[in-house]
This record gives structure tokens, C-alpha cells and sequence, in this order.
């Protein structure tokens, strides 16, 4: 098979932590082919995709994850299957990636398809299922952000677009530095923010769990360092075990059937005590901690799954 993974440049992969790169190295060890797609290497031409690739060998060498093969030109019938990986921010870049891919989404698998993606908010989405989050507030009044600071007395205010823990703020009532932490999220008034009710439960750690196709691969806690309140790995944040609990299992159930009717096969959830905080869809990670938490290989049904999508899309045509 051709397995196609758009993602970021091959030279940002950090092999021991990027779950991009186990994907590919799985997929090698079975025999596929492996291309990396750069943002700006789709080519639409009349009614038909092209795509600017290069081949690569991933391989579990340190300082040289891939071997970098020929670029060439791949048209969609010679592509078997598709990866979008390419990490956030969401930006005009990323939409227009999703809108070209558009085109061939109903012959071609992609995880995560590209209409599932741009439906699904990351950190807005999850405020459908209001009985699975903490209270939450969004929007850029300011009358309206501090009224909830009073209801709730201690607060998370963050971007509706960060990720990697930028940008995130604890704010408690009477805190001084309040008014100048919202007017810098809001741009002064000009966009929208999300505050939600601090969770207590936060200050040990947030668990991601990854769900292959709306059911649960494996979890981890992601406990925050010692100077800092958020437990983001790119913010200093460490991997500890964790288990899948009643409750989580609850919010799994409950998103399964909306993941799986938006094409959104490989997602990583956020979930902090008993409240879901973000639903993670553009390139959710985690994939290698859990493998050297558990002894386990995840990247193994992530590829059998694409191997059986591929199956699949080959019967229908």
C-alpha cells in the first residue's frame, strides 16, 4: 500500500515522542510505503488532485529518524490511504489542506477526515455535551468574563485556538493581574476566549485518552512540573500510568457515535476529574508514553485499522 502522511516537516519529528513517526515506522515494518506530504503539496488541476511527495524510510535511529528517498508526484488513484497529522495551530493553511482533500475523501480513506476536522473545534466542540464539561463561558464581553469569574471564584482562561498549554491562565477572584490577562486573551475585546471553572482535581495531573474509531486504545496522566499549573507535555508536564475509570468510560459512550458519524477515527480526549475538556483531533499524541508505560505497540490496530478502511473503500468502488 501508499500510506501518505501530511504532517509538519520531517525535520521537527522528535522520534521518541512523536506518534506521527511510530505510525510511519509501523507502517514500514509491514511492508507499505511511506511518503511524507509537505502544506503546499497538493496541486488541484481541473477535477483531479495531484500530490508533491517525497519517500521515506522511517527508522529508530537517533538523530536520523528518516531516510529520505526521491520526490515525486503521486495522483489520487495511487494513493491508498492517508494520514492528516500536521500539529496545530488550525490556521488558513490547515483549512485549506482540508477543503483539497475534500475532493477525494469519499474514494480514498484519511484519518481523520478532512469535514470531521473542521467540524470539531478542539476546544469548543466538547460544550455540545454540556453534562460532560465543567461550566464554561465563551466569549469576549467583558462584563460577561467577570461575572463568571464571581460565580465561579477560580478559573481557567485560554484561547479557543492554543494548544500545546499556550496561553493558559489560573485567574481566582481579586487577583490583580485579572483584567490585564483578559484584555491580552481578547485582544482587547476583538476575539472570543473560553473561561471554564478550575477543576481541583487538575493539580494531579489531566488524562488524555486516545480512542481508535470511538473506543479507547489506552490513557495516560499528564501531571504538570512543579513550578507550573498546566500539565501539557510541551509545558514541562510528565507521563504517569492511568486508568480508564467508570466515568470516563461514560464520556467515551457518549462521544463514540458523533466521532465515528464525523469520520474522526483517531482522537485523543482530555479529561480533567470527571469533566471532558478538550476533544483532540488534528494530531493527537500520546501514542509512545503509553507504549513505555504499558510494555504495549498502539501503533498496531492504528495501522490494522487503516489497512481494513483501505479494504473497505477498495470493495465499494
Amino acid at each position: 500500500m501508499n500510506l501518505v502522511f501530511l504532517m509538519d516537516p520531517l525535520e521537527t519529528v522528535q522520534m521518541e515522542k512523536d506518534t506521527s513517526f511510530i505510525l510511519m515506522l509501523e507502517a514500514h515494518r509491514r511492508g507499505h510505503q511511506v511518503y511524507f506530504l509537505p502544506d503546499g503539496g497538493m496541486t488541484l488541476l481541473d477535477d483531479a488532485l495531484k500530490f508533491q511527495v517525497s519517500a521515506v524510510v522511517p527508522q529508530a535511529v537517533s538523530g536520523q529518524p528518516f531516510i529520505r528517498g526521491q520526490n515525486c508526484q503521486l495522483s489520487e488513484d495511487q494513493i491508498d490511504g492517508l494520514f492528516i497529522r500536521s500539529d496545530p495551530p488550525f490556521d488558513g493553511q490547515y483549512l485549506l489542506n482540508t477543503w483539497l482533500l475534500d475532493r477525494i475523501a469519499d474514494r480514498v480513506p484519511i484519518i481523520n477526515r478532512p469535514s470531521g476536522i473542521r467540524t470539531v473545534n478542539e476546544k469548543i466542540w466538547a460544550t455540545r455535551f454540556i453534562s460532560l464539561v465543567p461550566p464554561t463561558l465563551i466569549g469576549r464581553n467583558q462584563s460577561d468574563l467577570m461575572e463568571f469569574l464571581a460565580r465561579e471564584k477560580d478559573i481557567i482562561a485560554k484561547p479557543t485556538d492554543g494548544y500545546g498549554g499556550q496561553s493558559v491562565f489560573r485567574v481566582r477572584l481579586g487577583d490583580q493581574n485579572t483584567k490585564v490577562i483578559l484584555e491580552n486573551l481578547t485582544g482587547n475585546g476583538r476575539r472570543d476566549i473560553i473561561l471554564q471553572k478550575f477543576i481541583p482535581e487538575s493539580q494531579n495531573g489531566d488524562k488524555r485518552i486516545l480512542l481508535l474509531n470511538g473506543e479507547p486504545l489506552g490513557a495516560v496522566m499528564r501531571v504538570h512540573a512543579p513550578d507550573d499549573h498546566r500539565n501539557n507535555f510541551f509545558s514541562g508536564g510528565k507521563a504517569v500510568a492511568a486508568d480508564i475509570n467508570k466515568r470516563d468510560q461514560e464520556i467515551i459512550r457518549a462521544l463514540k457515535p458523533e466521532l465515528q458519524r464525523l469520520g474522526l477515527y483517531f482522537v485523543g480526549i482530555d479529561i480533567l476529574g470527571d469533566f471532558l475538556t478538550e476533544v483532540n483531533v488534528t494530531s493527537p499524541t500520546c501514542l509512545q508514553e503509553m507504549n513505555r508505560l504499558y510494555g504495549q505497540r498502539l501503533e498496531r490496530p492504528v495501522i490494522n485499522f487503516m489497512e481494513n478502511l483501505v479494504g473497505e473503500f477498495k470493495e465499494r468502488r
